[in-house]
């Protein structure tokens, strides 16, 4: 599958830093990483992929302390950086070492752009090289060490493709005149910051359906919460793997206080039982007994609205007629041209916030979120004239 290519596994300060040296004379390489997300407390990078036009590379951030010296080489625009999907190696690469990647080409995105259905990467080698990606390893536990062959295998075949994808892919984003579409799009992803909250002791409010208990269960569903997260960093493990949140639920509703009531909520033989009950039923116990205040409930969390200098103007039925003038502009303008997609005109997101703030320029338009500038460049005119339409003066 690899051809002739050479592997070079960097597992040491020295070999890295020669890697680096080697990497600042390419014009581009690829990258991709691995994580252990199904498996620990807290998620780390265990693996970083990178590509040139001659060597596959593995680097492995756990046999190596200090990663520092890519950083130069990943911020340096004048190299191209090639992933796909890059928006989680983005953030993860800038929450462990501080990275930031510069100079982005991400393949996902292109393929969006080029209007392609199928745009995973296993799809687009499939598509393109005629190679079946084994993707048996998808979720494997890459903290774990040794790699085995079949796991280095698995993990360089995410990057050794990635320069020819690009290589094939840049003249048909040409051809449509979409690369200015892509290189806004992978500037805006290169800001991306990882975006998890620290733990929250009152994170148990967050729970579904917490806000049915009385107040003696919502103490109970507390002491759970607080015991499972002691226990998912004792165990090094994610806090959905301890003990799901359906579970803790159910026994704060029940309230179970001695361990044959604790045996009617679970099946027979159940390995979260035996490993957790009596510490549930303990639980319980503080919980009824804890008389200190509860907080009040929280409110659904809306999402954080975009900063924007424009007023919403329109609202209600107004803003839903020209929601559905705004999609059906969209749909008739693909249906016209079959190199367009929603995604290669504007999503239905984008078309809400347009339709409730009702820009009345290309000025206001620019101020939109999430429109982009590309799409004020291409559409900008016809958005403005369809709003006066719908909406005259």
């Amino acid at each position: 599958m690899f051809e002739d290519t050479p592997l070079v596994m960097v597992e040491d300060a020295a070999t890295l830093t020669k890697v680096v040296t080697d990497l600042e004379q390419a014009s581009v390489i690829g990258i991709d990483t691995e994580s252990d997300s199904s498996y620990t407390y807290q998620e780390k990078v265990c693996l970083i992929q990178v590509s040139d036009l001659d060597r596959d590379y593995i680097i492995d951030p756990l046999a190596i302390e200090d990663l520092s010296p890519l950083a130069p080489l990943l911020a340096d625009r004048d190299i191209v950086k090639v992933l796909h999907g890059a928006d989680y190696d983005v953030v993860c690469l800038r929450r462990d070492f501080g990275f930031q990647i510069r100079g982005l080409f991400d393949t996902l995105i292109a393929a969006q752009l080029l209007g392609m259905e199928r745009i995973g990467l296993a799809d687009l080698i499939q598509r393109f090289f005629g190679v079946e990606l084994d993707k048996q390893y998808q979720r494997y536990n890459w903290g774990l060490r040794p790699l085995e062959p079949e796991h280095v295998d698995y993990a360089r075949g995410d990057t050794h493709y990635l320069l020819a994808l690009r290589e094939i892919m840049l003249p048909r984003l040409r051809r449509l005149h979409r690369t200015r579409h892509l290189r806004e799009e992978c500037r805006l992803l290169e800001k991306r910051e990882w975006s998890a909250k620290p733990f929250d002791p009152d994170g148990w409010l967050d729970i579904k359906r917490a806000g049915e208990l009385d107040e003696d269960g919502m103490r109970v569903l507390r002491q759970l919460y607080l015991y499972r997260d002691r226990q998912a960093r004792k165990m090094d493990r994610p806090v959905y793997k301890v003990i799901p949140d359906g579970v803790l639920f159910s026994v704060a509703k029940r309230c179970p206080e001695t361990p044959d009531e604790l045996d009617a909520l679970f099946r027979r033989k159940s390995a979260l039982r035996r490993r957790h009950g009596p510490a549930l039923v303990k639980a319980v116990l503080d919980g009824l007994d804890d008389d200190s205040p509860l907080p009040p409930l929280r409110r659904k969390r809306k999402r954080k609205r975009p900063q924007t200098k424009l007023r919403t103007r329109l609202r209600g039925r107004q803003a839903e007629r020209v929601m559905a003038g705004l999609k059906q502009w969209r749909n008739d303008l693909i249906e016209s041209d079959p190199s367009l997609t929603p995604f290669t005109v504007a999503s239905n997101a984008t078309l809400k916030w347009i339709a409730s703030l009702r820009p009345q320029s290309l000025e206001e338009l620019e101020q939109v979120p999430e429109v982009r500038r590309w799409q004020v460049q291409d559409f900008g005119e016809e958005i403005l004239e369809l709003l006066d339409r719908i909406v005259p003066e």
